[in-house]
């Protein structure tokens, strides 16, 4: 594979608080942004990334929650079609807030619409922690965090504990 790493942007920068721009178009510099974007979170070891953790303000993300590697799904413009009632408690965590993390309670499973690698319009249901991470890049995508799913008390608490260093 192609790319390299990119570095991260750091909370509080507006850039994630912002909701990026639809792509119009893949092309070839939208599938080096991926290939960039796959390398950066392999490295981290993350099971997702969204194109604003890096800066890029493009509605693009890539996942891949597999035992082992290599299967990252490329998404432009992705939303959720259909979601569980039933839920699932991940522990999230994100590069651009380090060293804290906290449970959130998603749905199990969605149904997701985007635009592959290929540039078609697809349909694809994620469930487990493939349902998780989709739906935490689909987040950044909009200007939130994970930690907005939180009660003020404990988003509070976490913001306050990131900036002493994760203590």
């Amino acid at each position: 594979m192609t790319g390299s790493r990119r570095a991260f942007v750091i909370w509080p920068d507006k850039r994630l608080r912002t909701p990026a721009a639809d792509v119009d178009a893949i092309t070839d510099d939208i599938r080096a942004i991926w290939d960039d974007m796959i390398q950066t979170m392999d490295a981290m070891p993350g099971v997702g990334l969204a194109a604003p953790q890096i800066g890029v303000m493009l509605r693009l993300a890539v996942v891949d929650a597999s035992d082992d590697r290599g299967r990252a799904i490329r998404m432009a413009n992705p939303e959720v079609i259909a979601a569980s009632d039933a839920t699932n408690d991940h522990e999230e965590a994100s590069p651009n807030l380090p060293g804290v993390w906290a449970r959130v309670t998603r749905p199990a499973t969605v149904t997701v619409g985007f635009t592959d690698h290929l540039g078609f319009r697809v349909r694809q249901e994620f469930t487990g922690l493939w349902a998780t991470s989709v739906q935490h890049q689909i987040d950044h995508l909009a200007g939130r965090m994970y930690f907005d799913r939180l009660s003020k008390t404990r988003r509070d608490m976490l913001i306050k504990r990131a900036t002493k260093g994760g203590r």
